[in-house]
């Protein structure tokens, strides 16, 4: 286990713009007011979305489209600095009308309506690659 403690700063509640994409906007909101580190949650509805699972033994995310309507049941994620730009790192359960859930890393989706709370983290945190993983990771 890797940890430091953290301190905050900043906070923000954000309402996206319908028509944008959710994780875009995510990381312009980052690269206009400088959050280097945050942590942010938020609910909506997205119109379509793209979502990945990482396959553990291949090591390699797969893709899965949804070209339709869902509610963003919940979305969490953080954000952090990977090759000198934002990253939003973004997980979502998302939910059809049936009730039937969707989830995983939110990679794109057109926003139809969203809110987020957003935590800035005083210190930068900065993605390295995971040789284990092999994926990009803070701290």
């Amino acid at each position: 286990m890797h940890y430091r403690e953290v301190a905050t700063s900043r906070e923000f509640v954000v309402r996206l713009e319908t028509g944008g994409d959710w994780r875009a906007q995510i990381e312009d909101l980052a690269a206009r007011e400088d959050l280097d580190a945050a942590w942010f949650t938020g609910l909506g509805a997205v119109q379509d979305a793209d979502v990945w699972f990482y396959d553990q033994e291949r090591q390699e995310y797969d893709a899965a489209t949804f070209d339709e309507p869902l509610e963003v049941a919940a979305c969490v994620g953080n954000v952090s600095e990977l090759n000198g730009e934002p990253f939003a790192h973004t997980h979502a359960v998302l939910s059809r009308p049936s009730g039937q859930a969707l989830a995983g890393h939110l990679d794109a989706a057109t926003v139809w309506a969203g809110e987020l709370y957003v935590r800035e983290f005083e210190e930068p945190l900065v993605r390295e690659h995971d040789e284990t993983t092999d994926l990009d990771l803070w701290l």
